[in-house]
């Protein structure tokens, strides 16, 4: 998850995720996806602060789980949750020799992070929204897990022809999500535009 390097679907598994990992895993973290996902830029975009909690929906390999971690501090807490356990196992290892106690991989369903109601400052969702069969009631679902007066960040590529990501047509429209985020009955509290080929907002219930 993370997608941004798209196999055909006959070279995925029931997840998204293409069948040759280590592939996978080059494209994800390739040193050209920072000039365009810009992790540093987002994770500062969040605000996090120490003791916080955040989960990371569809964390892969841990592109944006580990600078989140540096930024709550061993007093806080990243849940990192992914459906797919291959990617939990990379994570793990990544976790532990860099020993950041504040990591904890989530095996989640493709219906349910399971991790508690009201327990997180902030829930970031990179590159997946488009893979959701209901937008809004994982809206839905993904807001219930924000504590009060915390944040859902949501980021996904703009519906147009671009360098990376998805085909356009399986792309969720920037004006679509607005849709789907009032169905949602959720609002927008801070939309940022400094990503090339992606929209980024800040949901708040």
């Amino acid at each position: 998850m993370h997608k941004h390097g798209h196999a055909n679907s006959a070279d995925r598994d029931k997840h998204g995720n293409p069948h040759d990992m280590a592939a996978y895993l080059a494209r994800l973290e390739s040193p050209d996806r920072a000039s365009w996902q810009m992790p540093d830029k987002v994770v500062a975009a969040l605000a996090l602060r120490a003791g916080q909690t955040v989960a990371d929906i569809g964390a892969g390999p841990g592109y944006f789980s580990l600078p989140m971690a540096g930024k709550v501090g061993r007093t806080g807490r990243v849940f990192a949750v992914d459906v797919e356990p291959a990617m939990l196992t990379v994570l793990r290892d990544r976790v532990e020799a860099a020993k950041m106690v504040s990591v904890t991989p989530v095996l989640g369903t493709a219906g349910d992070p399971l991790l508690p109601p009201a327990s997180c400052d902030r829930v970031l969702l990179v590159n997946a929204y488009h893979h959701l069969p209901d937008g809004p009631a994982a809206l839905r679902r993904l807001a219930r897990l924000l504590k009060r007066g915390g944040r859902l960040a949501l980021i996904d590529f703009h519906r147009r022809e671009t360098p990376v990501g998805p085909p356009p047509e399986e792309r969720v429209a920037r004006e679509q999500l607005l849709r789907d985020v009032k169905r949602a009955g959720l609002r927008v509290a801070t939309e940022f535009d400094f990503l090339p080929h992606q929209y980024f907002f800040l949901l708040r219930q």
